[in-house]
């Protein structure tokens, strides 16, 4: 009788037993197979159990991503916990406001990031160093964390990914292993995934819920992860070679690096011909950038994904199956199985057909909600308001939608501050509120140029300020993907009639 699966792990026992020799992660020259990941996944997992001997505990990650933070996020599963990848290159009074937010029982680490360790010494968290992994695992030991793996259900966290937060503080977002093997199944079974041994080019930052569903690939799937160093986006053509190098079939990328790709036309001089399937989400992908993409690689499909991080990667697709011109935008398309996608008015009401409307979702994927911050779940996380019999939650994204003339989801634009830029999702509340908490500026706002894809930096000074010296200062507090672009100086912001900030003239006249 096939096992009923309640979690991840018990995948990859299955797949280590039957696929031991298959690889599971390359990084570099190293190559894991399955039975290697399991292995020393489960002598780790033994120690991180010792930190946390109740289970269902939040452990962070802090490791650069490859081999070492693979077999670390596998541990804290096997151990019966959730991990949470925490970027190494982020400002410490970013992480210090997440650790204060999360408050993680333990930290996994390797001795030379040591050094960086500050908020976590400092907040009381215990540090395990990769180092410390015993060279075998004792009976016992293998014995409890067989009862810790069968004790795991699928509504239990898998892990935590924090997203930006407009006081701030990022937000938590929970997500279980229900909601990322429901997600594996249903592209399953709209056909866009297939069972066929893949290797996917990984070079999604291990902090997003991209790489969070590369991982659930390798160990449900068996597919093989392919770890494109952090410094190769910069060098495109070598990027290609190494794929081809590796003969990789599936890509999930956010479409920024797939435009660098198409304008400067490599894809004429390095042909991926094993890549069999394209996966794109994050942010709104040019058409003809695609277009592009579609020419050169015609034996690939090409799928357009939606969803943010609170639905446990995406909700909606769509197959990029007929032409579409350069400027026709592309449609994010239809719910998956076991989601509905409904767009709510202003009053709160399902929009009328070819009205726009706020993408609501429910369904599996949707998350519990934020980890340690019931005030923000209960606004985001809301009952559906076509149902007043029983609890029924629906999580509000933010973003407006409309459904075409054939039926498809097409994506508007944002309701409030929240913007896709580079991939990452940035409330830019968040930018402002750190800034001024800084002292850097009396007041600030910051826009989004969508056209441009530039975070537009307006200050509130007597004097402008040097933008080199102001760009150096601002890049000490906040990670490298939410640092302005632009920078504007003003002697005063203009208000409304309100007395807030006027931020329609500041789009107005930063266009000027």
């Amino acid at each position: 009788m096939p096992m009923y699966h309640t979690n991840i792990t018990q995948y990859l026992d299955e797949n280590a037993a039957m696929h031991s020799d298959r690889i599971a992660v390359i990084d570099g020259t190293i190559h894991l197979s399955f039975m290697e990941l399991r292995e020393r996944a489960l002598r780790l997992a033994a120690v991180i159990a010792d930190y946390c001997p109740e289970g269902r505990h939040v452990v962070a990650v802090y490791l650069p991503k490859g081999i070492q933070s693979v077999i670390a996020d596998v541990a804290v599963m096997y151990s019966g916990n959730a991990y949470m990848n925490m970027d190494i290159h982020c400002p410490e009074l970013r992480n210090r406001n997440i650790l204060t937010q999360v408050r993680p029982s333990i930290v996994i680490t390797s001795m030379t990031l040591t050094q960086k360790l500050v908020p976590f010494t400092e907040a009381n968290i215990p540090v395990l160093c990769v180092e410390e992994t015993p060279s075998f695992l004792k009976p016992e030991k293998a014995q409890m964390l067989l009862r810790r793996r069968d004790a795991c259900l699928d509504t239990d966290l898998l892990c935590i990914i924090n997203t930006s937060g407009s006081t701030g503080t990022p937000k938590g977002v929970a997500l279980t292993h229900r909601g990322f093997m429901d997600m594996v199944m249903s592209a399953e079974q709209v056909g866009i995934l297939d069972d066929s041994p893949k290797v996917m080019a990984s070079l999604s930052p291990y902090v997003f819920d991209i790489y969070v569903f590369e991982l659930c690939l390798v160990l449900m799937r068996r597919a093989t992860l392919l770890v494109i160093p952090e410094n190769m986006a910069a060098f495109p053509v070598r990027m290609l070679e190494l794929m081809n190098l590796h003969r990789v079939t599936w890509l999930f990328w956010v479409p920024t690096i797939m435009v660098n790709i198409a304008n400067m036309d490599l894809l004429s001089e390095i042909t991926l011909s094993d890549l069999r399937m394209v996966w794109f989400a994050g942010e709104v992908f040019p058409t003809a950038k695609c277009n592009y993409w579609r020419r050169h690689l015609p034996q690939a499909r090409f799928v357009n994904l939606y969803g943010p991080i609170e639905i446990s990667l995406d909700c909606a697709f769509f197959e990029v199956d007929r032409d579409f011109s350069d400027n026709e935008p592309l449609p994010i398309g239809h719910a998956f199985p076991n989601k509905e996608i409904i767009l709510l008015d202003e009053n709160n009401r399902q929009a009328a057909p070819g009205q726009e409307g706020e993408i609501c979702v429910r369904g599996i994927g949707v998350a519990p909600g934020y980890y340690n911050d019931p005030e923000k779940t209960v606004a985001a996380f809301v009952q559906d308001p076509r149902n007043t019999t029983y609890p029924d939650k629906l999580y509000r994204t933010g973003d407006i939608g409309i459904i075409n003339d054939r039926g498809e989801l097409m994506f508007e634009g944002r309701r409030d501050t929240l913007i896709k830029h580079n991939g990452y999702r940035i409330e830019l509340g968040e930018i402002e509120h750190i800034v001024i908490s800084a002292h850097l500026v009396s007041n600030c706002c910051v826009l989004y140029n969508h056209f441009e894809k530039k975070i537009v930096f307006v200050y509130e000074k007597p004097e402008p300020i040097s933008e080199k010296e102001l760009r150096a200062q601002i890049s000490h507090l906040l990670p490298r993907y939410m640092v302005p672009t632009i920078y504007v100086h003003v002697k005063e912001m203009p208000r409304n009639a309100n007395g807030k900030i006027d931020r329609l003239a500041l789009v107005q006249n930063a266009s000027e």
